[in-house]
């Protein structure tokens, strides 16, 4: 899991973001504002009042929080599979398959 060490808030719902790998970029979450729990950032000073949580997450009062690692994802780019390895999808193999089929005729 990532954890968030620094922010700059930004213009336009932009946040500049490092995190506890060194990696560093900006997350635009202009398109998220005014939508379901984040219509409280249709105040930008709402937005502005952001700070990092005790597990390197980003918070806005009791209101809002957002997960570092979805935060991570979107800065870089990566797929959640690249972030967590145990994601990745392995096809089964015809012998697994025939097996889960003989359990489902006990």
């Amino acid at each position: 899991m990532r954890a968030i060490t620094s922010l700059d808030v930004l213009k336009d719902y932009r946040l500049a973001l490092t995190f506890d790998n060194g990696t560093s970029g900006t997350a635009d979450l202009s398109g998220s504002v005014g939508k379901g729990v984040f219509a409280c950032w249709s105040d930008g000073s709402v937005f502005a009042n952001v700070r990092i949580g005790p597990s390197g997450e980003l918070v806005w009062g009791e209101t809002v929080d957002l997960c570092p690692d979805a935060l991570y994802l979107k800065v870089t780019g990566k797929q959640p599979e690249e972030l967590f390895p145990a994601l990745r999808h392995e096809p089964a193999r015809a012998r697994d398959q025939s097996l889960l089929w003989d359990r489902h005729l006990e």
